[in-house]
């Protein structure tokens, strides 16, 4: 069984939200990289920082319950809303804020937005 670790991920520039502690458990091993294909490099940093298991979104998919975190680059109202409705920590790439129908869902304690690799760090 691995061992997890934890990592902070703080705003970026222009960013809102967080910081958020993210600790994969072995219910939750997922680091849900939803970026367009293949595994963002802030997945990748959380993934090896963490010991969890960096997952493509793209091209499979898995239960909201197993995720950890989502990782995602929207700008606009789905993604960015969908994961928190869904009580998913998230970590927005894009500097947003919330917004859209879902706006109500997306709170500081569980997403964070304008992340790049730097603003991932060990607890």
């Amino acid at each position: 069984m691995p061992e997890y670790k934890s990592v902070t991920i703080s705003k970026g520039r222009g960013g809102w939200g967080g910081p958020l502690t993210i600790t994969p458990t072995a219910d939750k091993p997922l680091i849900y990289s939803v970026t367009g294909g293949g595994i963002h490099p802030v997945a990748a940093k959380i993934a090896e920082l963490t010991g969890g298991e960096a997952f493509d979104g793209f091209k499979s998919s898995a239960p909201f319950d197993k995720i950890a975190v989502a990782v995602i680059d929207c700008g606009g109202t789905a993604r960015v809303g969908v994961y928190p409705m869904k009580k998913v920590m998230t970590v927005d790439v894009h500097a947003t804020s919330p917004s859209g129908p879902l706006a109500s869902f997306i709170k500081e304690d569980i997403f964070v937005s304008g992340v790049g690799v730097a603003d991932v760090v060990e607890k």
